[in-house]
């Protein structure tokens, strides 16, 4: 397996959710502990996308809250300025709460592609995904032409799609469960900001 780098992205707005998702609390432990504690284990270096709700290194899109894109451009960016741009690059949304790291290296070691991406029940999970180098650059120039989403990137590439097939070998479907509101939170259990 070809070593990788990560983005944990957290700068969302968290308007569904009303307060930020990174403080929600899976077994006592903050969201974006969690998260990038499972990503650091695997992708060497890891940076967080946001305004520092994690131990590791913070850097913010520009303009602020553009955008999970134009995270993925200021994180690759922000990893290339510490010597890790020849890298694919781990990216994870930080309202992920059952983040597998069996999943995560299922990813890394998946065979080289611009992008590889899970999909659940037909639906991508492109913040849950690797990027090649290629994707990176051609979401920088998407970021510099105006774009914001991230389909507008997958739609670029050629992807590597990972179907359940692949991934339920090594997780679960609730690895890709992501927490937008306080109905999410309770549904999984999980203990909200405070």
């Amino acid at each position: 397996m070809e070593p990788v780098a990560g983005l944990v992205l957290t700068g969302g707005g968290s308007r569904r959710f009303g307060s930020p998702k990174a403080d929600v609390r899976v077994d006592g432990e903050r969201l974006a502990d969690r998260t990038a504690r499972v990503l650091a284990a695997i992708a060497t270096p890891s940076v967080e996308v946001g305004p520092g709700y994690s131990h590791l290194d913070a850097v913010m899109e520009d303009p602020a809250g553009a955008g999970p894109l134009a995270a993925t451009v200021a994180g690759a960016r922000a990893l290339a300025a510490r010597g890790a741009g020849d890298r694919d690059v781990l990216v994870v949304a930080v309202d992920l709460p059952f983040l597998d790291p069996a999943f995560l290296r299922l990813l890394a070691a998946a065979a080289p592609a611009d992008a590889v991406v899970p999909r659940v029940e037909g639906r991508a999970q492109p913040l849950c995904a690797r990027y090649s180098t290629a994707a990176l650059a051609l979401a920088d120039t998407l970021v510099a032409a105006g774009e914001r989403a991230m389909r507008a990137l997958l739609d670029g590439l050629d992807v590597r799609w990972i179907d359940p097939h692949e991934w339920g070998a090594v997780t679960a479907a609730p690895c890709f469960a992501d927490v937008d509101t306080l109905d999410d939170a309770h549904r999984w259990g999980l203990e909200g900001p405070g």
